[in-house]
């Protein structure tokens, strides 16, 4: 390469450098730092479409706000919005009534549970473990850090090409999905499942309850596919690492005023329970 090429080189790496670098935060709770540059309003902005399809797709299987099970969820759900550092944001928790063993976060706060989901969580502690994981996922802002991911990704890309590299021996569909992104999905659902347990003990809830709603999933029968080809880590992976995690949530826990805690919501519950 000319002393031209050389130099561009060295400025373009320079400016990627800074931009790199002027972008990388802190993640809330875990401490990692990461790369992210989408706003949450860019954020939200991009929920909005995925919200519209959801809604079109179960909008008319979601129950009532009044109903036991949304009464339930909303519930567990106030309890680790409250500990979790955005109880100003405007929340939004959906049941659908649907056999689906799930639960997800939209950008922006709009949780969707799925009443298959119920028998394995079993309890309000079990409820916590599921939404305690979702609610992290807003918390870390996951979704925005995939995109900024995909972005470098892109950046990088381009860059092989300008300088005359195949940027397909590097960034073939294999090497994307198996090497790069469901690793990374892989290490945000890991992130989100010590978050989750976090929050449950902050919000007085047993942590131990996580493990048990992952060995009931387990217990299913349903097929558990390799976690390689997955976006998400395998039930064993997960109970492993939740027990490595488990006595540091404990100790969380043992220092939360959790006995201060249960008698203010066993009033709040009283108190519920008279207006009926």
């Amino acid at each position: 390469m000319t002393d031209g090429v050389w130099v561009f080189f060295g400025t373009g790496t320079v400016i990627y450098g800074g931009y790199y670098v002027s972008h990388l935060e802190k993640v809330p709770i875990s401490g990692r730092i990461r790369f992210n540059n989408v706003t949450p309003q860019q954020e939200e902005a991009m929920a909005i479409e995925a919200y519209r399809e959801i809604m079109q797709k179960f909008g008319r299987r979601i129950l009532p706000a009044n109903h036991p099970y949304s009464l339930f969820v909303k519930r567990v759900a106030q309890r680790l919005v409250r500990v979790s550092g955005m109880e100003d944001m405007k929340w939004e928790f959906y049941v659908v009534d649907s056999p689906e063993r799930n639960a997800f976060v939209l950008p922006g706060g709009k949780v969707f549970v799925f009443t298959g989901i119920l028998p394995i969580v079993e309890n309000e502690d079990g409820m916590a473990a599921v939404l305690g994981h979702e609610i992290s996922h807003q918390l870390a802002r996951h979704s925005a850090e995939k995109l900024s991911f995909a972005k470098l990704l892109l950046a990088i890309y381009y860059s092989l090409v300008f300088f005359g590299i195949d940027g397909s021996l590097v960034f073939n569909q294999f090497s994307l999905n198996f090497l790069m992104m469901k690793p990374f999905s892989r290490k945000c659902e890991t992130e989100a499942d010590s978050i989750g347990l976090q929050l449950m003990a902050l919000a007085c809830y047993d942590p131990r309850e996580a493990i048990n709603v992952w060995r009931r999933m387990e217990a299913t029968g349903e097929v558990d596919i390799p976690q390689f080809v997955s976006t998400h880590p395998s039930n064993k992976n997960r109970i492993q690492f939740l027990t490595k995690e488990l006595p540091a949530a404990m100790k969380i826990r043992a220092q939360s005023d959790c006995s201060s805690e249960m008698r203010s919501f066993a009033d709040q519950f009283r108190n519920n329970w008279a207006r009926w």
